[in-house]
């Protein structure tokens, strides 16, 4: 039998990363940079006003007052967007809108606010010093700064600055594209009227979510009863466009396992089937078809969510290169007594409460229980030499939340 660390590496090393590729910025969301971005001009590009108001020379409002304003014709209107370049004359003031570019010659803006609002004139009621309310190009971004480094996470706000500085597409490492498939020919699609015997598919509903919860894309789910024809059919049709396959159901020792049925089962074309020394998913299995990694799941949905947290999710995010492949692994107190099946490491549903430091067991641990899972906030991680577990133990949990 297989220890779940030993599995763990088998599937990591399965999973590998895509070649770094350029998608547009709104793509980009939550990817890793696969380069530096160096900005290729400053910011602001050009000096600017910070305020609505008025452009003028710094010296032309000495002593103004509101009792005694100083009076300048207003020669010029600056909106944003003003692409020509102008000069303020001396005693003289532009209207100038926020984010316009500064007229030659002038060295400071007087909010609208310290002044009447003139149009024609403007009656400036506050002395404004040179530099006041304007924006220097490069004050923000030098051109040729490295902005951000490879193997950042892009945020809105990266996003935000790369578009600024006219940015369209950013090397990235690709996201990993996942085909999902479940295989029962008890299946059937929710919404569809129940007949004897039948069940709702509910894996590839609950493994996409957390194929997409890890980053990863979701080329396709698809479902396939008991029939090799079948289920290799569907594989064939979405295969070849996939970085990895995972399946649930059809890896148990019983019959109707399609899943070991179309790949033989003692593993001799490509997908090797194990034993996995764990609770909820011991049968396991893993491999390669035509050259695509394909893993193969417990088909009871306790089983192949657990499954997915513990061997997948890991992978697929390290082969993005996105921070914390792991859950986050935290240290807290059992709040009552739980046992656990001797030589399995037991992955069992909990509620934890991360500012006491105390974790309950929570609900039943067998592998159909999805009701306990979907309000489950963590994992207790139970040791396979461990037994017994009274009340007052300290475990390793995985938090989920």
């Amino acid at each position: 039998m297989r220890s779940v660390t030993e599995h763990q590496r088998v599937i990591a090393d399965m999973i590998t990363s895509r070649p770094a590729a350029t998608v547009p910025l709104a793509d980009a969301l939550g990817l890793v940079l696969a380069d530096d971005i160096v900005a290729p001009l400053s910011l602001p590009v050009f000096d600017n006003s910070a305020m609505d108001g008025y452009a003028v020379r710094a010296e032309d409002t000495a002593g103004a007052t509101p009792e005694r304003p100083v009076v300048l014709p207003v020669a010029e209107d600056i909106p944003a967007g003003r692409t020509d370049e102008l000069a303020l004359q001396p005693g003289t003031a532009h209207r100038i809108m926020t984010g316009a570019p500064l007229p030659a010659g002038a060295t400071a803006i007087v909010p609208v606010e310290a002044t009447d609002g003139g149009v024609r004139s403007v009656q400036i009621r506050q002395h404004s010093d040179a530099g006041k309310h304007i924006r220097r190009a490069g004050e923000d971004v030098n051109a040729g700064t490295t902005v951000l480094r490879a193997g950042e996470v892009v945020t809105p706000a990266a996003l935000g600055l790369l578009a600024a500085l006219g940015l369209a597409a950013l090397p990235v490492v690709p996201r990993q594209r996942v085909l999902l498939m479940s295989t029962g020919s008890e299946l059937v699609a929710p919404g569809t009227p129940l007949q004897p015997g039948q069940i709702y598919e509910s894996n590839s509903v609950m493994l996409a979510a957390a194929v997409r919860e890890a980053g990863a894309e979701v080329l396709a789910t698809a479902t396939a009863g008991d029939d090799v024809a079948q289920f290799t059919a569907v594989l064939d049709r979405y295969a070849p466009d996939a970085d990895l396959i995972i399946t649930s159901g059809g890896v148990s020792a019983g019959a109707y396992e399609v899943v070991k049925d179309a790949f033989g089962r003692e593993g001799d074309q490509g997908v090797q089937f194990v034993k996995v020394a764990m609770q909820p998913g011991m049968p396991q299995g893993a491999g390669f078809v035509a050259g695509t990694p394909i893993i193969t799941l417990p088909g009871n949905p306790v089983s192949a969510l657990v499954s997915f947290e513990v061997f997948i999710r890991p992978a697929l995010r390290a082969a993005m290169g996105l921070p914390g492949p792991q859950r986050p692994k935290r240290a807290a107190v059992l709040t009552e007594a739980v046992t656990s099946p001797r030589g399995k490491r037991q992955f069992r549903r909990a509620i934890l409460d991360p500012a006491a430091g105390r974790v309950t067991s929570y609900g039943p641990p067998a592998s159909h229980h999805l009701r306990w899972l979907a309000s489950a906030n963590a994992l207790l991680d139970i040791p396979e030499d461990v037994v017994e577990v009274p009340a007052g133990t300290e475990l390793q949990v995985w938090d989920l939340s």
